[in-house]
């Protein structure tokens, strides 16, 4: 049960992005959210209007009695709020210097600036959101893509938090039943005992592997896959990045060794969201700037999740091109066959069959075929999840680490029972599990890994 602390500073912070638009948000939370802003506040009396109401009036300097801005003011008193403390939020004209001259007030009359992510964290410490929904508000504000955004929303509606905490309680129970031979060895129920811890193993483990056959999807939806678009010099590689981003991002030219570096932008396709790299065309050459280019191309092929590998159609197979296709061989890629408006002298079948991968043919210049090469790389990526709103996935490196951690340990448990290990010794490695799943969640996560993961939100949130 997470303790809710109560003798909270009160704290303040721009919960919108700065610049002129039509509306900012000034946010304030802690006991003493609504007397601070009730000092500035000329209109109704914040300290007695309802809660969950918005009022009209104006952001007075009580040291001068300039009026800042008109505004409307959100009063939400606890425990009905996100942080479950009282919260004002002051709507106020959307520009950067009355947005900052409100919060410079809110300061100087008793608020303090929030942390990075303080807002969220104090919802956390109050029993409001655990570990995984926390993650998820991140989420949601980084989403790229609409699936992305999905997952977010079923994750903070508790989604992980159901299957984590479903997990914990099946080792617990098992736990009790350890206790309990522990403290009554008189009853001489050890080996039923090893038999449910066993079982429980199992079981808790198969459970943890269909969710960390997740993480490859939510990590892609959360990062985006890094797509390596490579080839010998003019084969079309610009022109594939031109199209998937639909702008003039690569010079396009019939000059071999137009693109000397690394180019890299960000796009969805099919709800897929792609971190493109566009490199410079792999050959020989003796242009120092040239081959510089050309070691960072392959660089980026070794870090790459896919290869969009290029190949021009209406060529015989280069030593270029069969050396491309034994440097990309142990990565998953896409190799696409493009040119095909210029006649073919290689065909898809052939290719296909040389190389063991995915083959797209295609005329990128007459925008043939594209459609198939986008509806390939979800299809290779997804593996037939169409509903993503429907998936409990796991989105991050932290969570999948615990995940497996746990796993290890109960693989441990099994191996120890079936050594003929006490029980008692056997539980430590299971005890271990069921901490792992915790921080998960952050019913057993350490101080330190809370302040951590808090600090990568944005002020404000």
């Amino acid at each position: 049960m997470v303790q809710r602390l109560t003798e909270f500073d009160t704290i303040a912070a721009i919960s919108t992005p700065l610049g002129e638009g039509g509306i900012s948000i000034v946010r304030v939370s802690g006991e003493d959210a609504v007397a601070i802003v009730n000092r500035l506040f000329k209109g109704k009396d914040l300290e007695k209007v309802p809660s969950h109401t918005i009022n009209y009036g104006h952001i007075v300097d009580p040291a001068t009695g300039q009026v800042i801005d008109e505004v409307m003011a959100s009063v939400m008193l606890a425990p009905k709020t996100f942080t479950k403390e009282d919260i004002v939020e002051i709507n106020c004209h959307g520009g950067i210097v009355v947005t900052n001259d409100i919060l410079q007030l809110l300061l100087a009359n008793g608020a303090r600036m929030a942390d990075p992510g303080e807002f969220t964290k104090r919802a956390f410490v109050n029993g409001r959101i655990d570990l995984t929904q926390a993650e998820s508000v991140m989420d949601i504000i980084r989403a790229k893509t609409d699936k992305a955004r999905q997952v977010a929303v079923k994750q903070l509606s508790g989604g992980l938090l159901t299957e984590i905490r479903a997990l914990r309680q099946e080792i617990l129970d098992v736990l009790a039943n350890v206790e309990v031979n522990i403290d009554y060895p008189e009853y001489d129920e050890e080996e039923v005992t090893a038999q449910k811890m066993l079982a429980c193993a199992e079981a808790v483990s198969g459970k943890i592997d269909r969710l960390l056959e997740t993480a490859q999807e939510g990590q892609i939806l959360r990062n985006g896959l890094k797509t390596a678009i490579v080839g010998r010099p003019n084969v079309g590689k610009s022109s594939l990045l031109n199209y998937l981003t639909q702008s003039d991002k690569a010079i396009v030219t019939d000059v071999a060794g137009t693109t000397r570096d690394t180019l890299e932008e960000f796009v969805s396709v099919k709800g897929v969201p792609l971190e493109l790299i566009d490199t410079a065309g792999i050959h020989h050459t003796e242009d120092q700037v040239e081959k510089i280019g050309v070691e960072r191309s392959k660089k980026a092929i070794a870090q790459a999740d896919l290869i969009l590998l290029l190949l021009d159609g209406s060529q015989e197979l280069t030593e270029e091109d069969r050396q491309l296709l034994e440097l990309t061989a142990g990565k998953k890629r896409i190799i696409v066959l493009n040119k095909t408006d210029l006649g073919q002298k290689l065909t898809a079948a052939e290719i296909a069959k040389e190389s063991g991968s995915e083959v797209i043919s295609t005329s990128i210049m007459m925008k043939e075929n594209l459609d198939e090469l986008e509806a390939l790389i979800k299809k290779l990526f997804f593996k037939g999840i169409e509903n993503s709103n429907d998936q409990v996935l796991v989105t991050n490196q932290r969570q999948a680490g615990l995940l497996a951690k746990a796993k290890q340990q109960l693989a441990d448990v099994a191996s120890g029972l079936e050594l003929g290990m006490p029980v008692d010794l056997v539980q430590i490695d299971f005890t271990g599990a069921w901490e792992s799943l915790g921080e998960i969640t952050g019913d057993s996560a350490p101080d330190e890994l809370i302040n951590d993961l808090f600090s990568q939100f944005c002020l404000g949130k």
